[in-house]
């Protein structure tokens, strides 16, 4: 035997839920979408920089493109409201793109050295060739002391 219902119609949500309305699930979809292509350019400009570091400019794009559209994420949160994992799962990812924003710019003012380190690493068949590789990096970058 069901409970009664004291909503009054049999096709009503229960007691603390309210319907959206068309314009809310409109916004929402925006937001899910908006969110679904920031994390596409935070994992995409965490792996194009996995790649080669020829491919330094495309991950620096993707990696503004995820900024961008963090923001515009937080932004609708702040006035909407609508879902806690989608803030959550911004500011990880913008945490994530800030760390980027470090390894770029590092790989940027050191091109050339992590250039040649990664030919010298794809080359090395054994251990001992690859840890040469690693310790001609390491000769190769300034000293801070």
């Amino acid at each position: 035997m069901n409970p009664p219902n004291d909503s009054g119609s049999p096709g009503s949500q229960p007691q603390g839920q309210h319907p959206l309305s068309d314009a809310a699930k409109a916004s929402q979809a925006k937001t899910h979408i908006l969110f679904r292509s920031f994390v596409v350019a935070v994992l995409g400009s965490f792996f194009v920089y996995q790649l080669d570091i020829g491919y330094l400019w495309l991950s620096a794009l993707l990696t503004v493109t995820g900024i961008v559209l963090g923001i515009m994420v937080l932004v609708r949160y702040a006035k909407l409201k609508e879902s806690k994992f989608v803030l959550f799962g911004t500011i990880s990812g913008l945490v994530v793109l800030a760390v980027q924003v470090l390894l770029l710019v590092t790989s940027a003012l050191f091109f050339n050295q992590v250039r040649d380190y990664q030919q010298c690493s794809r080359q090395a068949l054994t251990q001992q060739a690859a840890s040469m590789c690693q310790t001609q990096l390491e000769k190769s970058l300034p000293r801070f002391r």
